[in-house]
């Protein structure tokens, strides 16, 4: 019998904070990790999932963790995308920022559609085909490893979080490696150029890879430092959203199949616009922020770190080949929709590459493959300000009520 170490709440946060910054430095020096844009979460997380696969294996140890923090952990990250989810913000970013978050969430309808059914015609459960669908290609690892523990739980899909979370890598990996030719024939193909980029535009790029929450943690946000005051209140509003959330989650549970967090997501939002509307609450959104990538770091590294590796093996080949169907998908959808819809010029061209790596995994990866393109062709300055703030602000919100449509259509 397999001897086993059993870490209780406080030590299995612990353990996750520290695999959080072995993360951080094995992926400062394996750069192909930095390349993709690959989360440190992931790859602290799954480092120790292939250390513990290979204990269990061997008969040496295995290890038991309390995850009771996980849930909550989840819940107030995607908190932290509700009261990002301003009408006011939307309406600053002009149309092209609703008309692309509209394409964004085209997209995200096309691909967990296509995933639902493949994994039907494949013999698998639907659910699996919506985890290497929109759950994880345009939500990532955080909103896979939130919907893969709701499968598990309520579904009983046995491993579905560590295939939402071997789904999400593959993503982050492909969109990284077709961004790049899909803008660049784009802009051969068209012959577009753009300005070499100024100072500002310089700073533009600068602070949309700030504005992500994956890379948060990596460079200081754009704004003033939190106080010990603007912490604790923003703090405090994040648990009277989680609060009321969960007892509309639970009054909404009765009609539709919700994730946990959902309730909160959504009251967070009114308390954003109503704030904004009547001006009776500022909100900080660097502080919000940063809790939130916080949250986002320690619940995607607890996820990987109890993730049971060895239920991945009998799904593998029909997990990659929906995977590969998404990736040409994303190819073409870029390439005869995106460009087109927005505008057909440079910007667009540009837009259209960033799209691959939002489509299949995170605003970094979107933002790197710009830049590639940038640093060639010139300056796009209106795509470095739509791209970002849709994977910001807004992509998250409506990625969820359609998985949440699925999930509801498909049980």
């Amino acid at each position: 019998m397999t001897p086993s170490l059993k870490l209780d709440m406080i030590q299995s946060v612990a353990m996750a904070a520290v695999l959080l910054f072995v993360g951080y430095g094995v992926r400062r020096r394996i750069r192909v990790l930095d390349r993709f844009n690959i989360p440190a979460p992931v790859v602290g997380g799954f480092l120790f999932a292939g250390i513990a696969l290979a204990l269990r294996q061997n008969g040496i140890l295995a290890f038991e963790f309390d995850t009771t923090l996980q849930t909550p952990l989840m819940v107030a990250f995607f908190t932290s995308i509700g009261l990002g989810a301003s009408m006011a913000l939307l309406r600053k970013g002009g149309p092209q920022v609703a008309l692309f978050w509209g394409l964004a969430s085209l997209l995200a309808v096309i691909q967990s559609g296509v995933g639902a059914g493949l994994a039907k015609l494949l013999g698998l459960d639907p659910l699996l085909g919506l985890l290497a669908g929109s759950v994880t290609m345009t939500g990532g690892h955080g909103t896979g490893a939130a919907f893969g523990k709701l499968f598990e739980e309520q579904y009983h899909l046995a491993g579905a979080v560590p295939l939402a979370m071997a789904a999400a890598t593959f993503g982050l990996v492909g969109g990284g490696v077709i961004g790049g030719p899909v803008g660049t024939r784009l802009l051969t193909r068209f012959n577009l150029r753009g300005p070499q980029p100024s100072a500002a535009d310089q700073d533009a790029m600068r602070e949309a890879e700030a504005i992500s929450p994956e890379s948060a943690l990596e460079s200081e946000p754009i704004g003033e430092a939190p106080t010990a005051l603007g912490l604790l209140r923003v703090l405090a509003m994040i648990l009277v959203c989680m609060a009321l959330g969960g007892v509309l989650s639970q009054w909404l549970g009765q009609f539709v199949t919700l994730p946990g967090y959902i309730g909160a997501m959504l009251v967070a939002a009114v308390v954003r616009n109503g704030g904004d509307a009547t001006g009776w609450l500022t909100i900080e959104m660097r502080t919000v922020e940063d809790i939130g990538t916080i949250a986002l770091s320690l619940f995607l590294t607890m996820a990987l770190m109890s993730l049971r590796l060895w239920e991945l093996l009998a799904l593998a080949v029909p997990l990659l080949t929906i995977l590969m169907v998404q990736v040409a998908i994303m190819a073409a959808f870029a390439y005869f929709v995106t460009f087109r819809v927005m505008g057909r010029d440079y910007e667009a061209a540009v837009m259209a590459g960033g799209h691959c790596g939002f489509g299949l995994g995170a605003t970094p990866n979107a933002v790197a493959n710009m830049e590639s393109l940038v640093e060639r062709f010139g300056a796009a300055p209106r795509a470095y300000l739509v791209l970002p703030m849709v994977g910001a602000f807004f992509i998250d919100f409506s990625n969820a009520m359609i998985i949440t449509g699925y999930v509801n259509w498909i049980r």
